[in-house]
């Protein structure tokens, strides 16, 4: 008979489609033993997720610590198999990590849902790389002693921070490949989901939490009172400016980056995390501002790429380099607010920074946050509003305008559904603008989209049935909410529409 489903625990916020499939990895009644690999970013709720599914069926949950020795950890993990066993700790003496892990599985399998969850298993890995090749003879000799219908067999899920190190283990020729059925790497909340974490009643104030924090759902937990709809300005002033708080966003970026074990060179990654905060968006230029050849920082933007704190924008429309930009909203605000006044922060000026640092965060990070969030929407939820259903690719691009010898930039730009990006003579779903200023959108808004779009008829692009997208934090003037009215091809959205109010 099939198992039913564990219950996802109401405190489990979110992961709706993570818990639906890592319970059915854990009820597929196959006798043989399963595999799963989890991974994710620091504070994106990876260990709440497996610790809420392993109450919820009484599996082993061990997780590894950072400066712990081989010795104490085998230890540790001895103690943690016997007390599941219902053993004193300290009566099994282990003294591999081959008897730990055969133990381990031996003692879940007396369940009906036999779970082991190794988490931070990349701090394991620094003292017993071993332990993956041990684990691949577990597993194969657990499949050729596998007998149908004697109940589901060992489910063990490996769950890490480190990114490049879970990647890692299915690929190539490592012990594990082609041995794992789930490779889950959990991302963070999104915006509307976040928002409803952290119960912000205001969607602007949700919009800059998000801005500085992201959605991971971690931060939460250690951003004390007062909360943000308290006041936005003065929160921030006694979180990511408080030297004193865990995240202060100076000391969450040192974490961050000493989580992958290929960053060891702290100093040339800063210098290259603040040139590209600076404004310097390809490799060439990053090398440049710090007086180094373009191959010298090749290897550290891959690195900082794979563990999301990079990321490389590449053109809907057109093949040419893609920009670089920060993508972590912690080190983005590190680099661009703290560092530059680190001494002052540290001192006790946090109120008197924030003033002083209102330009720049207006300008270089609550413009380009709301532009993501508005390409967000158009992804995830304009499918609603927009007359052919759901889009395809979604970007930026840049126009050129032979008249006037000008280029124009376009914030949002969705195709149309099975089209892709670069092909010639795309078919254009929506063109957007989306703008974080104090302002409302006007008719000068909409005639620029029209000026855009005639330009993209001319060199070819299939534009007949694109809607005009505007995208503003402070609504919109009257005639254009008129003209909206009359027109299907015109899509306003503020901020309650794209927070779903």
């Amino acid at each position: 008979m099939k198992e039913s489903l564990p219950v996802k625990p109401s405190d489990v916020i979110d992961r709706d489609r993570e818990w639906d499939l890592l319970a059915q990895f854990l009820t597929d009644p196959d006798p043989a033993m399963r595999l799963g690999i989890v991974s994710g970013r620091r504070r994106y709720g990876k260990s709440y997720l497996l610790q809420a599914l392993s109450e919820q069926v009484g599996g082993l949950y061990v997780t590894a610590v950072r400066e712990e020795g081989r010795l104490p950890a085998l230890q540790r993990f001895s103690d943690a198999v016997a007390t599941h066993a219902g053993l004193r700790p300290g009566s099994l003496r282990l003294n591999d990590w081959r008897d730990v892990l055969s133990n381990a599985l031996d003692v879940t399998a007396r369940s009906s849902q036999p779970l082991l969850v190794i988490d931070e298993l990349p701090y394991l890995l620094q003292h017993s790389p071993e332990i993956p090749g041990l684990l691949q003879q577990l597993y194969d000799e657990r499949q050729r002693g596998a007998r149908a219908g004697a109940g589901p067999g060992p489910r063990l899920v490996l769950c890490g921070s480190a990114m490049s190190v879970m990647h890692e283990l299915l690929s190539g020729t490592k012990p594990l490949r082609g041995r794992a059925v789930v490779d889950l790497r959990l991302g963070p909340f999104d915006y509307r989901d976040s928002r409803a974490f952290w119960q912000i009643a205001d969607p602007l104030t949700a919009l800059k939490v998000h801005a500085v924090l992201g959605g991971a759902p971690g931060y939460r937990s250690v951003a004390a009172r007062p909360y943000p709809d308290d006041g936005f300005d003065t929160w921030l002033a006694r979180t990511l400016l408080d030297p004193g708080r865990a995240v202060y966003s100076r000391t969450e970026t040192e974490y961050l980056l000493r989580e992958d074990p290929r960053i060891t060179q702290h100093t040339l990654y800063y210098d290259i995390l603040t040139a590209i905060a600076n404004g310097a968006t390809t490799p060439s230029k990053i090398g440049a501002a710090l007086e180094r050849p373009r191959n010298a920082v090749a290897h550290p933007l891959g690195v900082l790429e794979s563990t999301g704190y990079i990321r490389r924008e590449q053109d809907i429309l057109r093949s040419r380099h893609p920009v670089i930009t920060l993508a972590d909203p912690v080190i983005r605000f590190n680099q661009l607010i703290t560092l530059p006044q680190a001494a002052a922060v540290e001192q006790g000026f946090a109120e008197q920074v924030w003033q002083q640092a209102a330009p720049t965060f207006n300008s270089k990070i609550l413009g380009p946050h709301f532009e993501d969030l508005a390409r967000d929407f158009t992804r995830r939820y304009a499918h609603s509003l927009l007359p052919d259903g759901l889009p395809g690719p979604v970007g930026t691009t840049e126009v050129a305008d032979q008249a006037a010898r000008t280029k124009h930039e376009v914030d949002v730009i969705a195709l149309a559904a099975g089209e892709r990006p670069q092909a010639p003579r795309a078919r254009i779903a929506l063109l957007g603008e989306a703008k974080a200023t104090a302002a409302r959108r006007g008719t000068g808004d909409l005639e620029r989209l029209e000026c855009i779009r005639a330009l993209l008829e001319d060199q070819g692009h299939d534009t007949g049935a694109a809607t005009l997208a505007l995208y503003s934090l402070h609504g919109f003037s009257p005639d254009l909410v008129d003209l909206a009215d009359r027109r299907d091809d015109l899509l306003l959205v503020d901020l309650p529409t794209l927070y779903g109010s």
